[in-house]
């Protein structure tokens, strides 16, 4: 099963203006496409990688997609050809799967750690400038420095996930042990062939709601004498856009998503994240001191940049 993996993986290596960085990456195309993490080569002045028998390559950065933290990146394959990774459906995924995450640790050269699948559908948030993970898998085999962009994969040798980050402990500020999220392989079969074929996410398969809003403080709500003091305020919907065409207008107040309750401009988008454009949604607002529902067919959140 290793063996099945192994080979796919390589190491990467990337030199910025501000110095250098290891991370790790798939080969999931035989013509020399490999998927590694945005945060890996954001910067990059140049990019090159260490296939699995240790001859290294230059490569180019065919295209980012910031908000999934995921690139591609290009080789040209040696004459020998190159082992592709197989893609899992990360959707089969159960807690308590035995999984194994590939990559270069801390620039040491294809490693192998093992752990369990801990969670699903966690929304991951990377901070500052990075990307939303919706869906992600969260995992006790250890993620460590350089291993961001590797292989999580199941006992069959399928890539089921891209490691990327480990959870931060708030209170000593490091490395919270046995806490790794990675990207569900689904979300990279769908927008790898994107940025393959094009160098750019065309589509994101993401919801959106057609307005824009803002989080509702005491502040503003004594300042626009708002019904409720805590939730989202619309402050202008897309014209003809999801919302517009459900009714909502500016002014009106999201107090809840189909079941679950709104508080703030992040628990809106929680809710969102779950969803499909296409999907119908119950909005529940204050339009004034009066409550109101509003079913919303929502449309695709437009790709960045």
């Amino acid at each position: 099963m290793i063996a099945k993996a192994a080979p796919a993986v390589v190491e990467v290596s990337v030199t910025t203006q501000s110095g250098g960085t290891i991370g790790s990456g798939d080969i999931i195309d035989k013509r020399g496409y490999i998927v590694t993490n945005n945060h890996v080569v954001a910067g990059a002045q140049s990019i090159s990688v260490t296939l699995y028998d240790g001859s290294k390559l230059p490569a180019q950065l065919t295209g980012t997609d910031p908000a999934d933290d995921l690139a591609v990146i290009k080789i040209t394959p040696p004459s020998a050809g190159l082992t592709v990774a197989t893609l899992g459906n990360s959707s089969k995924l159960q807690v308590g799967l035995e999984v194994l995450v590939i990559g270069n640790p801390l620039g040491i050269t294809q490693t192998v750690t093992n752990g369990i699948v801990s969670a699903l559908n966690r929304t991951v948030s990377e901070g500052q400038g990075g990307g939303t993970i919706p869906n992600a898998i969260q995992t006790d085999a250890p993620i460590n420095p350089g291993n961001s962009g590797g292989a999580l994969v199941d006992l069959q040798g399928n890539l089921v996930g891209i490691p990327t980050l480990t959870a931060i402990d708030p209170e000593f500020n490091t490395p919270a042990n046995g806490v790794g999220f990675a990207i569900p392989s689904n979300r990279v079969a769908f927008i790898v062939p994107q940025i393959i074929q094009t160098g750019s996410v065309t589509h994101t398969g993401r919801a959106a709601l057609g307005a824009s809003v803002t989080t509702v403080t005491p502040t503003l709500a004594a300042q626009d004498s708002l019904a409720v003091d805590q939730g989202v305020l619309i402050v202008n919907v897309t014209p003809n856009g999801p919302a517009a065409s459900a009714g909502l207008q500016a002014g009106d107040v999201i107090v809840q998503v189909d079941n679950k309750s709104v508080t703030d401009v992040q628990s809106l988008a929680d809710a969102l994240l779950s969803k499909n454009p296409g999907d119908t949604v119950a909005v529940t607002v204050y339009r004034g001191n009066q409550q109101m529902t509003a079913n919303v067919k929502l449309g695709e959140l437009p790709a960045s940049g």
